[in-house]
C-alpha cells in the first residue's frame, strides 16, 4: 500500500535511464506500473525487480512512433491494470552535430521521438481518460534544455521547447475533464547512458561550469515526481518543474 495505491501508472522508456527509475519510484509508492519500451527483455528485468520488491508492474512493447502501437500499449495497460490514473511521457533520443552538419534523418528521428512521440502517447492516454471518466496525472519528461540553447544540439532543444508548449495546451483542453498536465524539466543527471563522459577529462570540466560543481542523480528528481502525480498537485496543472541545481539561469 502507498499514496498512489490503486492509481495504474504508464512509463514509456522504462527500459533504462531516468524512465527505469520513474517506474521503480511509483511502483514504490504503491501505483501498479505498466513498463514500455521496445527493449522488452530490459523491461522484463525491471517487472522481476518491482515484483520481489513487493511491487506490481507487467510490461508492454512499444514504438512512440507507431500510432497503432501506441493504441494498443494503452489498452494493454488497460486490460492488466485498469484505467490509467498516470502517464509519465518519458521516451526520448538526442543527437549531437552543428547545425549545417546534422543530417535530416537524425532530425527527424528527434523531433518524431521526442515531439510526436510525446503527442501521440499523451493524445491515446488521455482519451481513454476521458472516455472512462480518470482523473489523470500526465507528466510530460522535457528538458531545461526546452528554455536554454546548447550548441550541437539543436533538434533536441527544438523538440523539448515544443514538448514545454504541448504540455500549457493538454493542460488548458483537459483541465476540465480533471486531467493535470505538467513537464518535468531535469537538468545534467547520471544515468547509464552517459555515466562514462562524467569522469572523463571532458567530462569534469564541464561539470566545473556548472554552480554547483555535481551532476544530478536519478533520486534527485523524485520528489518532483511524485508531487506531479499525487493528489497534492491538485491545482498544478500547465506548468513546468525544473530540478538543475540552478543551470538553467546561471
Amino acid at each position: 500500500m502507498g499514496p498512489l495505491s490503486g492509481k495504474p501508472a504508464l512509463v514509456t522508456g522504462a527500459s533504462s535511464g531516468l524512465g527505469r527509475r520513474f517506474a521503480s519510484v511509483l511502483a514504490g509508492a504503491g501505483a501498479p506500473v505498466v513498463l514500455a519500451a521496445r527493449r522488452v527483455d530490459r523491461l522484463r528485468e525491471l517487472e522481476g525487480e518491482i515484483r520481489d520488491a513487493g511491487g506490481q508492474a507487467t510490461c508492454v512493447e512499444l514504438d512512440v512512433l507507431s500510432e497503432t502501437g501506441v493504441t494498443a500499449a494503452v489498452e494493454a495497460a488497460e486490460v492488466a491494470f485498469g484505467p490509467l490514473a498516470i502517464l509519465v511521457n518519458n521516451s526520448g533520443v538526442s543527437a549531437q552535430a552543428k547545425i549545417v552538419d546534422m543530417s535530416l534523418d537524425d532530425y527527424d528521428r528527434v523531433m518524431n521521438t521526442n515531439a510526436r512521440g510525446a503527442f501521440l502517447v499523451a493524445q491515446a492516454v488521455a482519451r481513454r481518460m476521458i472516455a472512462t471518466g480518470t482523473p489523470g496525472r500526465i507528466v510530460n519528461v522535457a528538458s531545461v534544455l526546452a528554455d536554454k540553447a546548447m550548441r550541437e544540439l539543436s533538434a533536441y532543444c527544438m523538440s523539448k521547447a515544443a514538448l514545454l508548449h504541448l504540455t500549457r495546451v493538454q493542460a488548458l483542453e483537459w483541465a476540465r475533464h480533471g486531467i493535470n498536465v505538467n513537464a518535468l524539466c531535469p537538468g545534467y543527471i547520471r544515468t547509464e547512458i552517459n555515466d562514462a563522459y562524467w569522469d572523463t577529462e571532458r567530462g569534469q570540466a564541464f561539470v566545473q561550469t556548472f554552480p554547483r560543481r555535481r551532476v544530478g542523480e536519478p533520486s534527485d528528481l523524485d520528489g518532483a515526481l511524485l508531487l506531479l502525480v499525487s493528489g497534492d498537485a491538485r491545482m498544478i496543472t500547465g506548468t513546468s518543474i525544473t530540478v538543475d541545481d540552478a543551470l538553467s539561469i546561471a
